[in-house]
């Protein structure tokens, strides 16, 4: 079994105990679990601890699966009577801190994981009878199941079960039928009764699955290996930002700033050092930069304890304020509303230093005028800054060492800063700080208090002070914190130190962390939290990345050096939320991002990821099932649209090409590309059979249950041009092995299809029906294996054939039962060849009795087909995606039908072809499913209800729930759904189409006039100018067709000669070749002589 991603940096997994979720087990075996190595030792705080007594929890737990590795069980928190004596312990404990307890939390408290104790449910299904049982309850089911069977044959029959449930569940009477589908779930052979061992094997296999579900959707994945360019930098990167538009900015310590894009190419570099001062004998040493990005401006600390202004555009230097008390060792700017913003700085003596600026253009403007340093840069000192009326420096003695790093977070009105001193290891606190009463009264009695108050920014340095109590909050951390981030969404701070732990706090909760996550062998260089996602990236120094899910509080994904490839020493790190990518600078640059799923629409709601290609409804559970192309089977409530269960890999890599239900509707029967047929207790995930040939296995195209005396079968036919059966027989003494199809029957051999069987269809009692790629229809006789008739169409008239690839293909065929014994009528119902649909007469072997276009539009062809269950309506699909309701009631009823039926409505449902359709005729509700990953509910008028998958569920009782009037969007914006205009039909060309308005009457002819060809003029009756300053052309103006648009007037033939007509031609002469030029002996002389 594959162990946690979490757990794999430190060793190992021996000796497991927990139950593979394949296992058909008994869930009460044992009372613990026993995961591995670290189960004999202190176990992380995160973790739950080795012999914990179940039946201290009422909730229900997540089963042990193979995607995310086994969940250890739970405690509940106990007391700690030692607490005064955990600060010594800590300072005694070894520099290793990675197992046993840290900060207060002892290796047996609980640390509460939120969103796991309940079950990752939905709250609409938090009713169902399987989220009510847990570990207690089975308990007490099995000592109850041996005495409810009264018949004492070890199984339950549904009364029996019915009363089990209500009595330990205390369920109402409403939820009786609750426990009959519960029964028919487990029962899946339609037994009548059910053991034990069926009942825990469905109870473990369903919360298996569920949790694979959970874990699948939180799967992350990055594009390995990282792209990796050479840096142009000499000394090492000092920070790592990025712009709105995804491009990083790094800065190294010699002051080069580089611009690179999210492949990881250099866009270009500059300089923020004065590389012409010839007086120094070593270079400026730049310490940090942040980038201001409402006034365009670079902001870059120096070792001059100086904060310079750079345009960031041009990087020419603007201003610097000089004079500061100690060197800035990091920077940030942030914007607190119109023209202000505050800049600050964090310092090796742990300082806060806080720049509080008003009317900040105004400011940077007036610096800009002060005299320039070298030459180079406009100089103001701090003392001059901070006796500006529009500046306040404030600095705050926060922390007992160097500032590792600062942010001020504006939604909070607060600055989070952090050091390596355990007890002010992380400070949150406010800029400006509480009003100290008893100061500001001594302050007003004080005479001279002016003179002070004038003078007190020129020593603010002197007069540091530490906040009050009240205005901060101290977070004390074991070795201090390295780094940190806050999200404000989340309502969570994650900080990462030398002692190799992300602890989770609650910013109002600084005594105890809520969260501990272990995993890193190094300590943590990086952290940044994912609000969108719901994750915490955090990297080590031995370069290892790790991805945490901030719910569950554990490991996503590990991604190490030999897999990133990304070498040296980190010097900076920068997460950019814009493009998704982790920038990495060492000695290189590095670019790591994520691999992203395809994004559709925005305003589009998918059911699955990949294309759809079949969906099913359930009369018994009344459930929608869909399969997809990356072979994952959802089950959806009809009543409600919200998703109820699902599992993938049902074929593994290969796609679900097609599925049917049995006779008893308990077990779906799921065919794919890989050429295998899968028997599955759907509701569990739990694969029963599996129908295969011995060789050669090629695509499924179509499957069907019959049942023929008392015997099943299983039928499917696809591209092996067989028709495939395989006994389904109740009796094999193991439901797990794989079986074989029986003997093809002669008749297929020698005379059945020579190209791909796409359909086919059973009609009771002895007929089976199959259609293929060559638009052949074969029908058969089941009892005795021989070919009933041969179905070939003839084309239909006035037919072009247009060679299109499929053209002549049959991708479904229906039979009508209420015609079964109507010798004379059409029986059989096929979806082609050449786009129509055709009703063939079966007997008297095979007569054609009508055919009609199955689509209103050129070139789609009819893809799938489902008729009512009184045979009256056809509903039929095709491939742009429209769908056509007809009225076949007395369709080729008596004898053969020259025109089409009525078409009743018809509507488009899906921009891609529809791969799937059925009726729910108790509900009038019909479900199609389509290449573009959506399966839709809508009314069998063609009012849309909604899409499986959708946020806001629905209510079929109550038709204020629907969509409609709205269709779906991608739906609305597609050109093909618009209608064909007959207005715009009519137009030939766009000149007449402009002009439609504008140009009156077409008009009459006008006589024509004899005109003089002269050399240099025409003439015109006067007739003709009266007529026609008569008759205005655009005497109506423009029209109701593109009015915005100036129209240009219209140039009339006047009927004489044109201006080129009455120019001269003369005849053109040879002209004479051109002498060259004399040439010198000497270029290089002016006055030299000429050669002649």
């Amino acid at each position: 079994m594959p162990i946690n991603p979490s757990d794999s940096d430190t060793g190992t997994a021996t000796s497991k105990k927990i139950r593979p979720s394949s296992a058909a087990a008994n869930l009460q075996s044992h009372p613990t679990y026993n995961t591995g190595l670290f189960d004999n030792i202190g176990c992380p705080s995160t973790a739950a601890v080795r012999g914990t007594d179940l039946s201290l929890w009422s909730q229900s737990q997540r089963p042990a699966t193979h995607v995310g590795g086994p969940r250890k069980s739970w405690k509940l928190r106990t007391t700690n009577t030692d607490a005064t004596n955990d600060t010594e312990e800590h300072i005694r404990q070894p520099r290793r801190l990675t197992l046993g307890a840290v900060d207060g939390t002892d290796e047996n408290d609980f640390i509460f994981r939120p969103g796991l104790i309940q079950g990752n449910v939905a709250e609409n299904l938090k009713s169902k009878i399987e989220e009510k049982i847990n570990i207690n309850t089975l308990e007490e089911l099995k000592k109850a199941f041996l005495t409810a069977d009264v018949n004492q044959t070890g199984c339950l029959e549904l009364d029996e079960f019915k009363q089990l449930l209500k009595s330990q569940l205390h369920l109402s009477e409403t939820k009786l039928q609750h426990i009959d589908a519960l029964f028919m779930k487990i029962d899946w052979s339609s037994e009548g009764a059910i053991t034990w061992d069926e009942f825990c094997t469905y109870m473990q296999l369903e919360y298996a699955e569920k949790e694979d579900s959970y874990l699948r959707a939180k799967e992350v994945a990055f594009q390995l290996p990282a792209k990796i360019e050479n840096l142009p930098h000499r000394d090492p990167i000092l920070r790592i930002t990025d712009t709105p538009d995804g491009t990083f900015i790094a800065c190294s310590q010699d002051g080069m700033v580089s611009f690179w894009s999210v492949n990881c190419e250099l866009k270009r570099t500059r300089s923020v050092v004065n590389n012409e001062q010839n007086n120094r004998q070593k270079s400026k040493w730049i310490t940090d930069f942040c980038i201001m990005p409402h006034f365009n401006k670079i902001i870059v600390g120096t070792g001059d304890r100086e904060i310079q202004f750079f345009e960031l555009s041009s990087f020419e230097p603007y201003c610097q304020i000089s004079g500061l008390e100690t060197v800035p060792l990091n920077l940030d700017y942030s914007s607190t509303g119109y023209d202000e913003c505050l800049i600050l700085y964090g310092d090796s003596q742990g300082c806060i230093n806080i720049l509080v600026i008003k009317s900040t253009g105004e400011c940077l403007r007036i610096w800009k005028k002060m005299p320039k340093y070298d030459g180079f840069i406009a100089s103001i000192s701090l003392d001059s800054v901070a006796s500006s009326p529009n500046v306040q420096f404030i600095r705050w003695q926060v922390h007992g060492d160097w500032v590792q790093q600062l942010k001020y977070y504006h939604d909070i009105g607060q600055v989070i800063s952090c050091s390596n001193h355990a007890n002010t290891a992380l400070v949150i606190g406010c800029t400006s700080g509480s009003t100290h009463v008893e100061q500001q009264l001594k302050e007003l009695k004080d005479v001279n208090s002016q003179e002070k108050n004038k003078q007190k920014y020129f020593y603010a340095y002197n007069n540091t002070k530490s906040r009050l109590e009240a205005d901060q909050s101290v977070f004390k951390v074991y070795k201090g914190v390295k780094c940190f981030d806050f999200s404000k969404e989340k309502n969570i701070i994650v900080t990462g130190g030398m002692d190799r732990i992300i602890r989770m706090w609650n910013p109002y909760v600084f005594g105890k962390p809520t969260g501990m996550l272990r995993g890193h062998n190094a300590p943590i260089f990086y952290l940044f939290i994912g609000e969108e996602d719901n994750r915490v990236y955090s990297i080590s120094t031995d370069k290892c990345i790790k991805v945490w899910d901030i719910q569950d509080q554990n490991c996503l994904v590990t991604i190490r050096p030999k897999s990133h490839k990304i070498r040296g020493d980190l010097q900076a790190i920068h997460y950019s939320h814009v493009s998704k990518a982790l920038s990495v600078a060492t000695d290189q640059m590095a670019v790591l991002a994520l691999r992203l799923r395809p994004v559709l629409h925005a305003d589009m709601v998918i059911t699955h990821k990949e294309p759809i290609t079949c969906c099913k409804y359930n009369s018994g559970f009344k459930q929608v099932v869909t399969c997809s192309e990356g072979s994952v089977i959802k089950l959806w409530d009809l009543n409600t649209g919200t998703a109820i269960f699902e599992y993938a890999d049902a074929h593994g890599d290969d796609a679900i090409t097609c599925m049917t239900f049995d006779n008893t509707g308990r077990r779906l029967i799921t065919g794919g590309r890989d050429g295998r047929l899968k028997v599955w207790n759907y509701n569990n995930g739990h694969c029963l059979k599996v129908f295969q040939k011995d060789r050669d296995n090629e695509e499924i195209c179509d499957v069907t249950h019959i049942e023929i005396n008392r015997n099943r079968y299983v039928i499917s036919v696809g591209w092996d041009k067989r028709v495939n059966i395989y006994c389904d027989s109740q009796s094999d003494s193991n439901i797990h092995h794989v079986q074989h199809p029986l003997p093809y029957w002669s008749d297929d051999v020698k005379n059945g299809h020579k190209e791909d069987i796409l359909s086919v269809a059973q009609c009771t009692p002895n007929l089976l029906a199959t259609a293929g790629y060559d638009g052949e229809v074969i029908v058969w006789n089941m009892v005795s294996g021989h070919i009933f008739c041969h179905l070939i169409p003839p084309p239909p008239k006035h037919y072009k054939d247009q060679s299109l690839d499929g053209d002549l293909n049959i991708n479904t065929i229906v039979f009508l039962p209420t015609r079964a014994n109507e010798k004379e009528s059409a029986t059989l119902v096929a979806s082609g060849p050449r786009a129509n649909i055709h009703f063939w007469n079966v007997f008297q072997g095979g007569k054609l009795m009508g055919q009609f276009s199955g689509s209103k539009l050129h070139g789609a062809m009819v893809s799938t087909m489902v008729v009512n269950q009184s045979n009256s309506k056809l509903y039929s699909g095709d491939s742009l995606g429209f769908i056509y309701v007809w009225n076949i009631k007395k369709y080729c009823l008596i004898g053969i039908e020259s025109q089409p039926p009525e078409l009743l409505h018809s509507w488009r449902g899906h921009v891609e072809g529809v791969n799937g359709i059925d009726l729910v005729e108790e509900q009038n509700v019909l479900l199609t499913a389509s290449s573009d990953c959506t399966v839709r509910l809508w009314t069998l008028e063609g009012h849309y209800i909604g899409t499986l998958g959708q946020p806001d569920s629905w209510d079929l009782y109550n038709p204020s729930t629907f969509q409609h009037p709205m269709v779906p969007y991608d739906v609305l914006i597609d050109p093909i759904s618009l209608p064909a205009h007959p207005i715009l039909a009519e137009k030939e060309t766009t000149y007449q189409i402009i002009h439609e308005d504008s140009v009156i009457d077409e008009l009459e002819e006008v006589k024509e006039t004899p005109t003089i060809y002269g050399r240099q003029q025409f003439y015109v009756s006067d007739e003709t100018i009266a007529s026609q300053l008569k008759d205005r052309i655009y005497k109506k103006g423009t029209g109701k067709r593109l009015r915005h648009e100036k129209l240009k007037p219209v140039k009339i033939d006047r009927g004489g000669p044109s201006e080129y007509q009455m120019l001269k031609c003369y005849d053109l002469k040879d002209t004479p070749p051109i002498n060259p030029p004399s040439l010198k002996v000497n270029k290089e002389d002016p006055f030299d002589f000429f050669i002649d």
